[in-house]
């Protein structure tokens, strides 16, 4: 979670790269909190807590990465990680898939075409992105790991401001996700 300057909470957000000696974050200025991190200045420094929660499991044969809008945030880490796998990226707009730069070997859907569009059978699957991109890539691939995206408060679990129901059972993603198994 980074701290947003002038902002109580802090706003949570994935590793999107890491440079030695860097942390790169990938951030949508749309509210208050991310247009004050997207203003900062070279030099000016901010508090990080992290890592919280569970990531994505790198013991997969065959990794298919992916993402929908700013979802796609982890993936250019994850992607190096992995080795460069396949991946499937989904924006809204053309502008919005400038961002598909950041990960090799992608394939890239826009609106109106679905990333679930795209996937193959046989992969693993390792996706982040909106809810019903998920829920649908769930259908799909019922073994995918999938990072749910929520509002986060204090990032230990005892708030429960990041929970979420998933098939009947409430899951607060900075404990036990954001990264969670489709299949239950």
């Amino acid at each position: 979670m980074l701290e947003a300057p002038g902002r109580r909470l802090p706003r949570p957000m994935s590793l999107c790269l890491a440079p030695a000696g860097e942390l790169a974050f990938l951030v949508d200025p749309i509210g208050p909190g991310t247009l004050a991190l997207a203003s900062l200045e070279v030099g000016e420094t901010i508090h990080v807590l992290g890592p919280l929660g569970n990531g994505f499991r790198l013991d997969v044969e065959r990794p298919l990465l992916v993402g929908g809008g700013i979802g796609i945030a982890p993936l250019p880490y994850l992607s190096q990680r992995l080795g460069s796998p396949p991946a499937v990226l989904g924006f809204r707009s053309e502008w919005h898939a400038q961002a598909a730069a950041l990960v090799p070997n992608a394939e890239v859907a826009i609106d109106p075409t679905f990333v679930t569009e795209l996937i193959e059978p046989g992969f693993d699957v390792l996706a982040c992105g909106p809810e019903p991109m998920l829920q649908a890539i769930q259908d799909l691939a019922r073994d995918a790991q999938l990072a749910w995206e929520a509002p986060m408060a204090c990032g230990y679990g005892a708030c429960y401001g990041c929970a979420v129901e998933l098939d009947g059972v409430w899951k607060r993603l900075c404990v036990e996700g954001p990264v969670l198994q489709a299949a239950a």
